[in-house]
């Protein structure tokens, strides 16, 4: 009795050390990527949010002035027409590049002729570079010399639209750029989607005499819905950092036309003269404007199951 009361925490030992190796086996898998999500977006996430109550231009100390960087964005022409645009990218990105990524799954999830050239085709926009798209879709849209305005030229178009150099078209050509490039990688996860939902159900749907349309609408698009979920905040989180496309089509012009608040941030820290802490406050608004429309989304989402 005395030898099985002596081997009893011998054995616990070994087992709690057991579990100590597992875990730190576990931990160090783990580690590498804590240390770089620390080193690289932790930490510089949290000296941003107290630069923003800073005024600092790298050179000189760092000089706390509690809310005047806020304050100062009230007055900030260019701040309001890159918050307004930004709402106006994103309003006008989201529900189209769905509806055309939708569309596009759709399409080619059904039984056609090189299916997979086509799948292909529509995804190679969002892989190929975008300096070289860019550069395609400025000469298709140019005002001279552009196709497309040939195009409307030959069929009595008069007041040609100037796309990109136009105040009054140059969203809407960034807009129709993003829709384009990026619909091809949404159009690969709806397909993924259309790909798990129930076919016996479209078939007790069309048994019972519904059309093609009704199926669609009542009994597919019911199905998509978490991928539709997914897709709308990753679009919704990808349209209020946009900042490179504008930057290779319009470079924020003309004027503020196309100032958006990532590309606000840039040249206020970058290439003006550095303001780091006013820079650090626009990103704080940007991640405020985020981080509401996440939490609408996720409620609205959770309100319909």
């Amino acid at each position: 009795m005395a030898q099985t009361a002596q081997t009893a925490p011998a054995v616990q030992k070994k087992g709690m050390s057991k579990g100590l190796r597992e875990s730190l086996v576990a931990y160090s898998f783990i580690a590498p990527n804590f240390i770089g999500f620390c080193i690289f977006t932790l930490i510089p996430m949290v000296f941003a949010i107290a630069l923003a109550f800073c005024d600092w231009d790298g050179v000189h100390a760092v000089e706390f002035i509690g809310l005047q960087n806020f304050i100062d964005l009230l007055d900030d022409d260019t701040f309001k027409a890159s918050f307004v645009n930004t709402i106006v990218y994103t309003v006008g990105t989201v529900p189209l590049t769905l509806v055309c990524s939708l569309g596009l799954a759709v399409l080619l999830n059904q039984k056609v002729k090189f299916r997979n050239f086509f799948r292909t085709v529509s995804f190679f926009p969002y892989v190929a570079s975008l300096v070289a798209v860019a550069a395609v879709w400025n000469m298709i849209f140019s005002p001279s010399m552009g196709p497309v305005n040939q195009v409307l030229a030959s069929l009595g178009v008069e007041n040609l639209p100037r796309w990109a150099a136009g105040k009054e078209t140059a969203m809407i050509t960034v807009i129709l750029f993003s829709v384009w490039k990026n619909m091809g990688y949404y159009m690969v996860i709806y397909l993924a989607g259309l790909q798990g939902t129930n076919l016996e159900l479209n078939e007790a749907a069309e048994l019972d005499g519904a059309n093609k349309w009704q199926i669609f609408w009542h009994v597919v698009l019911p199905q998509l819905r978490p991928t539709t979920f997914f897709v709308i905040i990753m679009l919704t989180i990808s349209s209020f950092k946009v900042y490179d496309q504008m930057y290779m089509i319009t470079q924020g012009g003309p004027g503020n036309a196309t100032m958006t608040l990532v590309y606000d941030i840039y040249n206020v820290a970058f290439v003006n003269t550095p303001r780091y802490g006013y820079a650090s406050a626009i990103s704080m608004v940007l991640f405020v404007l985020v981080l509401i429309v996440t939490i609408v989304q996720f409620r609205g989402s959770a309100a319909n199951d």
